[in-house]
């Protein structure tokens, strides 16, 4: 099954070519990565135009403006799906994600699953170098996702595979959540379109270069859009 690999970036330029030819010691045959860059000041897009003409399985989308991880992730999936993926991967070019664990995850769909997701909170998962705050949001995001939306451990989590009907059924869209809310929001729309996901463990590491992009209004953001999505699915209007 060929997969696409949809790598967002913003002012990543620094882990940008690292992070691409590691990937490229672990896709299979056929595997490809989509630089989705949002019009990155720090040279990024320009980075990511020379991995292209050097590295064949390599294409790059530039967009005009940052719009947010949700907006960026829907162009990619788009043109990923536009360009044959039979399977459709998202992660951070940080190294937040181990390359290494795509395997894992593309095992995991071709065994069966419609969606796999990196979970840092079923066992054998974990996370590494994070402060209390942020394991704190990060928790409690999950525990208030599992509580009031569904059954998943890590429904936040930004590491995940999907078979190509998948994206293709959800409506992509009628998404409109930025951060941690479009995380959910995908894996929610999966699951009640009847789709089977399934949690692979992973280690998420802090960035070791470059800043977070994470910021309180991403919080805010999930923290009533999961409400707002259990009462559109209670309306049937989701």
């Amino acid at each position: 099954m060929r997969p696409t690999i949809c790598l967002p970036t913003y002012n990543e330029v620094e882990n940008l070519e690292p992070m691409v030819r590691t990937l490229g010691e672990v896709l299979p045959e056929g595997g490809r990565v989509l630089v989705i860059d949002d019009s990155s000041p720090d040279g990024t897009g320009e980075l990511a135009d020379r991995l292209e003409a050097e590295l064949p399985w390599v294409s790059v989308l530039h967009r005009l403006r940052k719009e947010g991880l949700g907006r960026a992730y829907i162009a990619g999936f788009h043109r990923a799906l536009a360009d044959g993926a039979e399977l459709v991967l998202e992660m951070d070019c940080d190294f937040s994600h181990d390359p290494r664990d795509v395997p894992r995850l593309i095992a995991a769909v071709e065994a069966g699953a419609d969606v796999a997701i990196g979970s840092r909170y079923v066992p054998g998962g974990g996370t590494e170098n994070w402060g209390l705050v942020r394991r704190l949001i990060s928790r409690g995001a999950s525990l208030y996702t599992r509580t009031l939306l569904m059954p998943v451990h890590d429904p936040t989590s930004g590491f995940k595979c999907f078979r190509r009907e998948v994206l293709e059924r959800i409506d992509l869209d009628a998404i409109d959540s930025m951060g941690y809310a479009f995380q959910i929001e995908n894996v929610y729309r999966a699951r009640r379109a009847g789709f089977t996901v399934v949690e692979v463990p992973i280690v998420f590491a802090e960035r070791q270069v470059g800043h977070s992009k994470m910021s309180r209004k991403i919080v805010l953001e999930a923290m009533w859009k999961v409400p707002a999505l259990r009462l559109a699915a209670a309306r049937g209007t989701l």
